[in-house]
């Protein structure tokens, strides 16, 4: 398996775990913004949780401000993730945000699915693209991610290239401790990179295991007042409080292991838009990546 995925997604999923701890009195005043008054929450996913089953979930990461702003962006990070408590194990499938897909008839990105349409058409999209059954989604900006990052306590990082970004400078071989802001200046410079998108994953990659070695050795540092309101605003899902409090109870065991893989495509222009083309094999292959990590005991 590839290690390489994107932090935002990641970082989002722990945050929902985490959060589910707190009980339900607590996390539903804190958060019930998430929810932004739709309250139809997917049932496949309280009928899977209520029985501790394995669960797909879509993560989404948008690159601009609060949610619920006017203009609402496109999904600049996109990963299904899969929490199974009878093997063990987490799955963390990246999809690159460029794949080429119809989308009301016409060529365009995956990322354009939430662009026109919200959150839920972009699940419906990617069901067609993987033939896949997810059980729900949840939407979070680089706001969250920020504060997701401090209330951690940072992130140590070898850092893998050198370069700078947004008034950062990072060395090559250099261990460096980053706050949330360094941290996401960090996982988000993509131009400098010899491999694009691609390489910005795996810098993405590092701020993710070292977040969650935080969150494994201190959970409570996730549960203050002011980082739940805070992640309120830039947090949207329709995994019900249900399924998280269920979550957050009984799939801790999932944790224990961690498979990261990243759907692998070839850039290519097409009537001057640049797009991912993956072929049908590499679509099999995720497919199968993500079905056997659901079925797997």
């Amino acid at each position: 398996m590839r290690k390489r995925t994107k932090i935002i997604l990641l970082l989002l999923s722990v945050g929902i775990v985490v959060i589910g701890a707190l009980g339900y009195h607590k996390y539903h005043n804190a958060t019930s913004k998430i929810y932004s008054g739709d309250e139809n929450f997917n049932l496949r996913s309280d009928q899977k949780t209520d029985k501790t089953e394995p669960v797909a979930y879509l993560l989404l990461g948008t690159d601009t401000g609060d949610l619920g702003r006017d203009d609402k962006g496109r999904t600049d990070s996109m990963m299904v993730l899969v929490l199974n408590p009878k093997s063990k194990t987490t799955t963390l499938v990246s999809l690159e945000r460029d794949i080429k897909i119809k989308l009301n008839g016409r060529d365009a990105k995956l990322n354009a699915a939430y662009a026109e349409g919200d959150a839920k058409s972009t699940v419906d999209t990617v069901n067609e693209l993987l033939d896949i059954n997810l059980d729900g989604y949840a939407l979070v900006n680089m706001s969250g991610m920020r504060q997701l990052v401090d209330a951690v306590n940072g992130v140590d990082i070898d850092e893998r290239q050198t370069f700078e970004f947004e008034g950062y400078n990072f060395t090559e071989g250099q261990r460096s401790h980053m706050d949330g802001k360094k941290a996401l200046a960090y996982s988000r410079m993509r131009y400098a990179d010899t491999r694009g998108n691609y390489g910005r994953q795996v810098r993405q990659m590092q701020v993710m295991q070292s977040v969650l070695g935080s969150v494994k050795k201190n959970p409570l540092t996730l549960l203050s007042d002011d980082l739940l309101n805070g992640i309120s605003n830039n947090v949207r899902t329709d995994i019900s409080p249900t399924s998280l409090r269920n979550l957050a109870l009984n799939y801790r065991s999932a944790g224990d292991n961690f498979i990261t893989d990243q759907i692998q495509g070839v850039g290519q222009m097409i009537n001057r838009v640049h797009y991912q083309l993956v072929p049908e094999a590499e679509i099999k292959r995720v497919h199968d990546v993500i079905e056997n990590a659901l079925a797997a005991k």
